[in-house]
């Protein structure tokens, strides 16, 4: 008896895969039965994803030649990448020419479709120089032809919670303005599984999607709704923008990251950090509630308080 051999699958290229949300689309991926290719750069450790079966492609953003040959016959692009989370001196290349290599790599190798990581009102915000490299990376893809769709998640809850410690376990959650206004906040692990869906979604290209919960809270309502998930009481621990912008004005040519996070903190306090999740629902289901998601990353920054600790 002869079995007819499983025609060869074209893997999905994941830029980005070694970061933390990176690495989560990645096991998002796998869970989906796709195979996966990750770029890689040549000093990074790569380890963790070979023990998982993806398949390692050496190269850098900014090396437009090596962007064309990891997306060389594959499928599809997933880009996590954000030179702004990572840091270094060449974070905002990363951003800008890194993003353009992406874009022109793409276009030169007829991937079908880019899952671009972009930011909720990225096109509004001009000010906040990392959500407007996101808008300029939509616009360079567009400009080339290449098939792709944005995802424009909201801040995530999972990170900004412990910008000021673990709340779980010093019972204060840090925020840097407005605790008042409320706010559109994702979840890493719920953005990570959208990506991954996004790579066959019923979508049109060019597309830019809104990612966020049911409604918009306040990180005051975060802190009241952590609270009861820890069964422990989480006050907000509030920086007034105004001390911010006054750093920001004082050291902020010598460290560009600092204006860059005083202007996104400025615009949240605006009220206008809020996605529309209607295309959202149509495409990956009904939005995660608050109330369900901030028990989730309560239960998760529990767990890690107590591995810490043992």
């Amino acid at each position: 008896m002869t079995t007819t051999p499983r025609p060869p699958t074209r893997p999905i290229l994941v830029v980005g895969a070694t970061g933390f949300l990176g690495g989560k689309v990645v096991d998002a991926l796998l869970a989906r039965g796709k195979d996966v290719r990750a770029l890689v750069r040549p000093s990074t450790d790569a380890t963790q994803l070979e023990a998982q079966g993806v398949v390692i492609a050496r190269g850098n953003m900014l090396d437009l030649d090596s962007l064309t040959a990891a997306m060389t016959d594959a499928d599809a692009v997933i880009s996590t990448a954000a030179g702004y989370t990572r840091g270094g001196r060449d974070a905002a290349d990363v951003d800008t020419v890194g993003n353009a290599n992406l874009a022109e790599a793409a276009s030169r190798t007829g991937i079908r479709r880019f899952v671009l990581t972009s930011i909720l009102t990225s096109d509004q915000t001009p000010g906040v120089p990392h959500f407007w490299h996101k808008k300029i990376a939509e616009d360079e893809l567009e400009r080339r032809g290449v098939p792709f769709v944005a995802l424009r998640p909201g801040a995530f809850l999972d990170q900004v919670a412990v910008m000021a410690g673990n709340p779980t376990a010093n019972g204060r959650l840090g925020w840097l303005g407005k605790p008042t206004v409320p706010l559109t906040f994702v979840h890493t692990s719920d953005l990570a599984a959208h990506l991954a869906a996004a790579v066959d979604a019923d979508v049109s290209d060019g597309e830019r999607i809104d990612i966020g919960w049911d409604r918009p809270v306040s990180v005051r309502e975060v802190a009241r709704l952590m609270g009861d998930a820890a069964g422990r009481k989480i006050t907000v621990w509030a920086v007034p923008s105004v001390i911010g912008r006054a750093a920001a004005a004082v050291i902020g040519r010598r460290k560009p990251i600092v204006a860059d996070m005083t202007a996104m903190f400025r615009w949240f306090d605006t009220g206008r950090y809020v996605a529309d999740t209607t295309r959202q629902e149509q495409l990956f289901g009904p939005a995660p509630t608050a109330e369900r998601t901030v028990a989730q990353i309560t239960n998760e920054l529990a767990s890690m308080s107590t591995t810490k600790t043992r």
